[in-house]
């Protein structure tokens, strides 16, 4: 699974000219599911999520990076966005055989917001409609944006044998030793 996660001073989502959701203070997820993932996909990229510390600390706003979602009781807007699973190493269309089908897809993301709620509080979880076009607004504080894999959370420092230079994508036994 992947994810794009935006702190923002307000988000929205909007389908057919109505808005379906709206939140303050907290993040945007723009989140992507592949065909191989899992529920354990799910609970590494949900835990993920409401645990970043991309806020500053609530006694001290000059503290950068201290505080979670959580713990500045921020809302959390999901928006599913297939689109980034696209593999576009050959040519110029996008190819999207990597995200997996729709139904599946839907059931996982289900998933997803459920443990999201179930690791929060459910009033602060809200999302798009899945599968639908939307037209998603926000502003961007910061800006912060983070992009994470359920897979692989860094990239590592070839230069830099101490950290390990060869890592392998975690819950994933038929991939390959990659080296960064």
């Amino acid at each position: 699974m992947r994810a794009i996660v935006q702190r923002v001073a307000s988000a929205s989502v909007t389908v057919d000219n109505e808005m379906i959701s709206h939140i303050s203070h907290g993040l945007m997820v723009l989140v992507g599911i592949g065909s191989d993932d899992t529920d354990s996909d799910v609970l590494t990229l949900a835990n993920k999520i409401v645990s970043l510390r991309v806020f500053s600390d609530p006694a001290n706003s000059e503290k950068m990076w201290k505080a979670s979602v959580k713990d500045v009781e921020g809302e959390i807007l999901c928006v599913s966005q297939s689109t980034l699973m696209a593999n576009t190493t050959k040519g110029n269309k996008p190819d999207f055989h990597r995200a997996m089908a729709t139904e599946p897809s839907r059931r996982l993301y289900a998933t997803f917001l459920e443990k999201l709620r179930r690791s929060y509080k459910p009033e602060k979880i809200q999302d798009g409609r899945f599968g639908a076009m939307m037209n998603v607004s926000l502003t961007n504080e910061g800006p912060v944006t983070i992009t994470l894999d359920s897979r692989k959370f860094e990239y590592v420092d070839p230069s830099n044998k101490s950290s390990g230079a060869i890592f392998k994508a975690k819950h994933s036994p038929n991939e390959k030793e990659q080296e960064s």
